[in-house]
């Protein structure tokens, strides 16, 4: 029987939750992986984070506007029990309507890290967008059971702990060199 034990990369790049997404998008790059294991002092694994995750926490972020036309004239408003809120739209929609530059693509505002938008990736941690519930297996778990566990929970890794520390972790690319030569 095959287990991640053999499948597994022994020394993964591993990142922590105080670094910022921008660094960990350097590591991530700079390692050619798509997603790493998050740990704290002495190897202890506290989530994952993924290029996935940074993604979406940048898609899901509203654009910083780069300017702002001037308002001709303030209108002038009654008082709050005559106010009616359009709860339909998000709050962020008002800006959105203000602003023509916040539609900006989001490619081009994580390549833009200098401009009037701000640095986001730089502002935000790796803990504040990692994925707390990691799965998890032993290093003995039976391979062709984890494979059925990423298809089902549709994700690329599983992270391998030994008595609650990180020993390694199984990619999809793991399962896919294992098949090229013939351990499945």
């Amino acid at each position: 029987m095959l287990t991640l034990r053999d499948l597994m990369s022994h020394d993964p790049v591993t990142l922590e939750p105080e670094m910022t997404l921008r660094e960990a998008l350097g590591e991530l790059t700079t390692a050619g992986v798509s997603g790493a294991p998050v740990v704290t002092t002495g190897n202890r694994l506290v989530g994952v984070l993924s290029a996935s995750d940074i993604l979406g926490f940048q898609e899901s972020s509203p654009p910083v506007p780069s300017h702002r036309p001037e308002q001709e004239e303030w209108e002038e408003w009654g008082p709050a029990d005559e106010l009616e809120a359009d709860l339909s739209e998000p709050p962020s929609a008002y800006f959105r309507a203000m602003w023509d530059a916040s539609s900006a693509d989001l490619a081009e505002r994580m390549a833009e890290p200098e401009s009037p938008e701000g640095d986001l990736l730089s502002e935000h941690t790796v803990g504040e967008v990692m994925t707390r519930r990691a799965v998890v297996l032993s290093p003995d778990a039976n391979a062709a059971d984890a494979a059925r566990l990423m298809v089902g929970k549709g994700i690329h890794r599983i992270i391998v702990t030994e008595d609650d520390l990180l020993v390694g972790i199984v990619s999809s690319l793991d399962f896919v060199r294992a098949v090229a030569e013939g351990k499945l």
